[in-house]
């Protein structure tokens, strides 16, 4: 069984994180949005628990993706749920270089482990969990941008 991870912050999931969850469930047998609970320096706007309901929630139709937190090296993670491939987005050339470094070190942490670099749908290139949280915290309509639960969950944190 070809098992993935697809790690992140996911605060919040967006439609991007969707579309790539949604094009690697078609490539592997499973695939578990890990969900770090802790970020590089950033302070989330949800708890651990509320990003790990949300994205349950948005991911749920897909039959082949699991949610859960993580709070361990990732690699080590991976080895705990017996997965050998990291799935990492690219919205830019300029995500490269930082994601090459993650996979390169990954790499050298876990030689098993290969990382595969997924592009979203061009109308969610753009699209960046800091940037949706910006639009709503100044107010804006972010609804293009995620599912509505995360609408209604980012209006409720923003009030």
């Amino acid at each position: 069984m070809r098992i993935a991870i697809y790690p992140g912050t996911f605060d919040p999931v967006t439609n991007g994180h969707s579309d790539l969850v949604q094009r690697a469930s078609r490539l592997f047998d499973k695939v578990i949005v890990a969900i770090a609970a802790g970020g590089t320096g950033k302070q989330p706007t949800f708890s651990l628990d509320e990003r790990i309901t949300l994205a349950s929630e948005v991911l749920q139709p897909i039959e082949n993706v699991t949610v859960c937190g993580f709070d361990t090296l990732l690699v080590d993670f991976m080895q705990q749920h017996d997965a050998t491939v990291i799935i990492r987005g690219l919205r830019a050339v300029s995500d490269f270089e930082y994601e090459f470094q993650l996979a390169s070190m990954n790499r050298h942490l876990a030689a098993n482990i290969e990382t595969v670099f997924m592009t979203p749908a061009e109308e969610y290139s753009y699209i960046s969990s800091s940037l949706v949280r910006e639009v709503a915290r100044l107010g804006g309509d972010v609804s293009p941008f995620v599912h509505e639960k995360v609408v209604a969950a980012l209006n409720r944190r923003m009030r």
